[in-house]
C-alpha cells in the first residue's frame, strides 16, 4: 500500500533529504509540499496550507513554528495524522499540539534520530542511578544557521532527566551574568553554533573524582529524514493521541 505524504518545509535541507529517500522507495510517495519559497519540484508545491488541495495520508513537518496554526487547521479539517519535527515551539504552541492530538494522531518529538532518542533513555537511567552527588551539564552543538538555542533536543534531554527526578531541577542557560556558586538542583545547558555541525549532544554527570559522559553525534541530516519516514509509517496506523519516538522504540 502506498503511503502518501505532504511534506512541509519541502525545500529545506531535511525536506530535500526526505524527497531523495522517497524517490528510491516504492511504498512512499510525496504527493505535495508546502514551502514559503518556490522552486521546481516533482510534486505540487504550495506556499501555505490554506492553498493545499491535495489530501495526503500523513503530514511531515520540518519547517518553522509559524506554520503550526495553518498545519493543524488543515490536518484537523481533513483528519490527517501529523509528524511534527520542527523545533522552537513556544509553550502556547505546544499546548495547541496537545489539544490537537485529542482530534488527530500526532507524532511530536524534538529529534527524529533513533540514536538521540536512545540517548534520552540512557540519560534517564543514569540520572536515576547516580542520584545525588553528581552535577549535570548538557552541551549541544549545531551549525551556524540554526536559529533557536538551546536546541529542542537539549531541552528534551533535560526534561527527560527531570521527569525521573520529581522535576527538582531548574535550567541554567547562561552563567556569565551572575557570580554565584553552582546550585545542586540545576542543569546547565550550553549552546555552540559554528560551521556545518549537523548536531552533537553531550550529557555530563560530574561527581567527586569521576565524570560520566554520554553523547551522540549526527554526521548527516539523513538520520533525521529516515527517522521521520519511520514515524510517518507508524503514525499513519495509530488512533487519536500524542506519540513520540519512545512508542516506536518501546522505551
Amino acid at each position: 500500500m502506498m503511503l502518501k505524504i505532504l511534506l512541509s518545509g519541502a525545500l529545506g535541507q531535511i525536506g530535500r533529504k526526505i524527497t531523495a529517500i522517497c524517490e528510491e522507495k516504492e511504498d512512499i510517495q510525496i504527493v505535495c509540499g508546502v514551502d514559503r519559497f518556490n522552486a521546481p519540484t516533482d510534486f505540487p508545491l504550495f506556499a501555505d496550507f490554506e492553498s493545499v488541495n491535495v489530501i495526503p495520508d500523513v503530514i511531515v513537518d520540518f519547517s518553522n513554528p509559524a506554520v503550526l496554526d495553518g498545519l493543524l487547521a488543515f490536518a484537523e479539517k481533513n483528519s490527517v495524522p501529523c509528524v511534527l519535527a520542527t523545533t522552537g515551539y513556544s509553550e502556547e504552541q505546544i499546548e495547541k499540539i496537545k489539544k490537537a492530538s485529542k482530534i488527530i494522531p500526532i507524532f511530536f518529538t524534538a529529534n527524529m534520530s533513533l540514536g538521540v532518542n536512545l540517548l534520552c533513555s540512557l540519560v534517564k537511567k543514569a540520572s536515576s542511578v547516580l542520584l545525588d552527588g553528581f552535577d549535570i551539564e548538557i552541551i549541544e552543538k549545531h551549525h551556524n544557521k540554526k536559529i533557536d538555542a538551546p536546541s529542542g533536543t537539549a531541552l528534551m534531554l533535560a526534561n527527560a532527566i527531570n521527569s525521573v527526578n520529581n522535576e527538582k531541577y531548574s535550567y541554567e542557560y547562561d552563567r556569565h551574568s551572575k557570580r554565584a556558586k553552582r546550585s545542586t538542583n540545576e542543569i546547565g545547558i550550553h549552546s555552540v553554533r559554528g560551521g556545518t555541525i549537523v548536531g552533537e549532544h553531550e550529557v555530563i554527570f560530574a561527581g567527586n573524582d569521576e565524570v560520566i559522559s554520554i553523547s551522540h553525534t549526527a554526521f548527516s541530516k539523513e538520520v533525521f529524514a529516515f527517522g521521520a519516514l519511520r514515524a510517518c509509517e507508524f503514525i499513519s496506523k495509530q488512533d487519536v493521541g500524542l506519540y513520540d519516538m519512545n512508542n516506536i522504540l518501546s522505551l
